[in-house]
């Protein structure tokens, strides 16, 4: 297993504000949370990204996040949630993880701060999801 953070704080040798643990994920808060109770989902065994993920364990991971997402919302009294995972690029620990971010109307976050821009033509458009769907 590689070492990391997160593997740390699943071992016990990290303290953490553990929220949820069985043998598929470990929840804890957020060191830097977006909000207060913001909460991170990682799965037990070491995978570095959704795609490392076996597709076996996908499904009862996304039920941990999945309860994540409502106990955050209900315990915390929040609007909502935000669910959220970057793949290497902004993931700041090498060990898949989900955010569940606790939300209220007007609490300021706006769309994550992504740019967002526009396909030049449909046939621009066409060849990107040619270019997906081949690789799926």
């Amino acid at each position: 297993m590689n070492a990391d953070l997160f593997c740390e704080i699943i071992a016990g040798e990290r303290p953490a504000h553990v929220v949820g643990a069985d043998a598929v994920a470990v929840s804890f808060l957020d060191v830097r949370p977006v909000f207060k109770g913001h909460v991170l989902v990682v799965p037990r065994a070491h995978v570095e990204t959704l795609s490392d993920l076996p597709v076996a364990d996908v499904g009862p991971f996304f039920e941990r996040v999945q309860a994540m997402a409502r106990a955050v919302e209900e315990g915390l009294k929040a609007g909502g949630t935000f669910v959220a995972m970057n793949n290497r690029v902004s993931q700041s620990v090498p060990h898949l993880h989900v955010h569940v971010v606790p939300r209220v109307r007007k609490d300021g976050l706006r769309g994550f701060f992504w740019p967002r821009t526009t396909y030049e033509s449909d046939d621009e458009a066409a060849a990107y999801a040619d270019l997906v769907a081949k690789a799926l």
